[in-house]
């Protein structure tokens, strides 16, 4: 498969920053950085002062390590933040969907505008690459936090049209749900298993999941195959609520509780109308831009999806089974 990039990455010649840098996304890229790709500076910018003080300690007060306390609210600290950075991993945003929708102003204040933040800063500093980091909940939403991801998405994507005149490409990277990351049900199963009863929202329910080191490196992977204005979704497992069950917490009763207000049955990485601008390559799909005004070029290779097809949880064909997520799990 032949594929023009917008060019390779010089990791050690590079200056990367992380929004959000302190939660399970950015953690987690930091270690792959300082670790693997060795960039000559990573900035981590977030609000949370005993988190970065915790990271530091993490990371050994590494010399290529640096700390902004600041808030994607505020577009100046951005700028400051941004000034000789080259990539930008924007993973910032308010994620809990229950606090979204009883904080709706919040979640738009955060998700939605701060991405826009992140835009006008990154295209006023200079900045060659920026990825955003979605959910498979901008799919066709059904609560608030899922349509400011949609939002955020559309932004982003459409940011290229005033970046790309001055060389900054923006791209958004969506995947499912993350295995063990907080708001997740596989830790709250493994705090409901010790009464010996879960709680299920409706047994026929499935999910996509990924690892959280298998999120960060399919968000490298994109920066370097970015052309700007792509959603790059990763092929996926799905699973089902019960085999969850059976994984975490074996031989507990289930109470069947309902769906949750906002909470699909299934869900979707690729839906029927955005298939028409997908590409399926090796293991991923690739949704270019509706309207790619900025002169976008199309990707080379790979295959179009049939027609009416949609990547959904329930229609996926490739399934974990309880003996593999307990191994993901590490129990």
């Amino acid at each position: 498969m032949a594929v023009t990039t917008a060019g390779p990455i010089d990791w050690p010649e590079t200056s990367v920053l992380i929004t959000g840098g302190t939660g399970s996304f950015g953690n987690k890229l930091g270690e792959l950085m300082l670790t693997r790709y060795r960039p000559r500076r990573l900035c981590v910018v977030s609000r949370d002062e005993l988190k970065q003080s915790e990271m530091r300690a993490r990371f050994d007060d590494h010399p290529s390590l640096r700390f902004f306390l600041g808030d994607v609210r505020d577009r100046e600290r951005l700028v400051r933040a941004m000034h000789g950075i080259d990539v930008v991993f924007h993973a910032a945003a308010l994620k809990q969907i229950p606090a979204c929708e009883y904080n709706p102003f919040e979640a738009i204040q955060t998700n939605v505008l701060g991405a826009k933040n992140v835009i006008d800063a990154a295209i006023d500093e200079g900045v060659k690459r920026v990825i955003g980091i979605s959910s498979d909940k901008a799919v066709n939403p059904l609560n608030l936090y899922g349509a400011t991801k949609l939002c955020a998405e559309k932004l982003l994507v459409q940011g290229n049209v005033y970046g790309h005149p001055r060389g900054t490409s923006f791209a958004v990277v969506r995947y499912g749900n993350v295995i063990g990351s907080r708001g997740s049900v596989v830790p709250l199963f493994t705090t409901q298993r010790a009464s010996g009863r879960v709680t299920v929202t409706d047994r026929a329910m499935t999910r996509f999941w990924i690892t959280l080191e298998q999120g960060v490196e399919f968000a490298i992977r994109s920066a370097e195959l970015m052309r700007g204005g792509e959603i790059f979704v990763p092929k996926i497992p799905s699973m089902r609520i019960m085999d969850l069950v059976q994984s975490v917490a074996p031989g507990c009763e289930v109470d069947d509780i309902g769906i949750r207000p906002g909470e699909k049955l299934h869900e979707i990485l690729v839906s029927e109308d955005e298939s028409r601008q997908a590409l399926e390559l090796d293991g991923m799909f690739v949704i270019e831009p509706v309207d790619p005004a900025w002169g976008f070029r199309g990707w080379e290779g790979g295959k179009r999806p049939a027609r009416g097809f949609r990547y959904s949880s329930d229609a996926n064909d490739v399934w974990l089974s309880p003996g593999q997520m307990k191994e993901l799990c590490g129990d």
